[in-house]
């Protein structure tokens, strides 16, 4: 009989993170989840949740460290934890958008530098990077977000690329609006110009209706769990809006794709 997968999920104290940790552990697996504090972070059935951050880098080669210790391997890296903000690009600092790479993307990074040496020396593994359908698609007033998410797909690709000759593969799951707390309550800029307000607002008020109206975490993270254990295939878009999007970009001309956009987010 062979013995669970060994899974590391990030970001697991809500939304898509803790669904998929507990669609892991339902499917068999060895699951650890990262959170920043585990005295804060409601206890998840059959996970074992380890404390991390992913902007410190002393932080994830810890607990990457602490998870081999206890299991022995690392069979599966599924990089959930994320933020956004809102806001035209020319409102967003440079502090702002450093923070949000500082999770987005270089948390990302530090957690494959983290595992590879030791999926490299197994010969096996697969990554799975949690995106966006923002990361091949624009979106205004979230122009940063969007930056970062298409960041991670380009990492992705040319990671996979660099791994496969070991065995290991990456993937990318792109997910459209759900309903979690991430985009319940995106963050803002903190500096405000005014020329931008109206668009904005509208802006804003599309996207909180795209919210409530959107499927729980529990769809996402099925599609986590089959781009980690099922056929590798590059990227996974949930099905419903998401799968549609994806296809709308590759198959539809740009002016119709953009004019889509726009009405979407009540510009005119």
């Amino acid at each position: 009989m062979s013995e669970p997968k060994v899974v590391v999920v990030t970001g697991v104290s809500s939304g898509i993170g803790r669904a998929t940790a507990e669609k892991f552990a339902q499917r068999g697996c060895r699951v650890f989840g990262t959170v920043r504090a585990i005295p804060s972070t409601s206890p998840l059935d059959g996970v074992e949740l380890v404390e991390m951050d992913v902007r410190n880098d002393a932080s994830v080669k810890q607990a990457f460290q602490l998870i081999v210790a206890r299991a022995g391997r690392i069979d599966v890296l599924v990089n959930n934890a994320g933020v956004t903000i809102v806001g035209a690009v020319e409102e967003t600092s440079t502090a702002e958008a450093a923070a949000l790479f500082d999770t987005n993307l270089f948390g990302i990074l530090r957690t494959a530098q983290a595992v590879l040496p030791q999926m490299r020396a197994q010969r096996s593994g697969r990554i799975v990077n949690v995106s966006s359908v923002l990361g091949f698609l624009p979106a205004p007033y979230m122009g940063l977000y969007a930056a970062s998410k298409h960041a991670v797909e380009g990492l992705s690709e040319s990671l996979d690329h660099e791994v496969r000759q070991f065995g290991i593969r990456v993937t990318l799951v792109e997910p459209s609006f759900t309903r979690t707390n991430l985009d319940l309550n995106s963050p803002h800029a903190q500096s405000k110009i005014t020329d931008y307000d109206r668009e904005r607002g509208l802006a804003t008020l599309a996207v909180a209706n795209s919210v409530s109206g959107a499927p729980e975490p529990d769809s996402v993270a099925g599609t986590i769990v089959e781009a980690a254990l099922g056929s590798w295939r590059m990227r996974r878009a949930p099905a419903g809006q998401a799968s549609l999007l994806s296809k709308l970009r590759r198959f539809m001309p740009a002016g119709p794709v953009d004019a889509s956009l726009r009405k979407t987010f009540g510009l005119a």
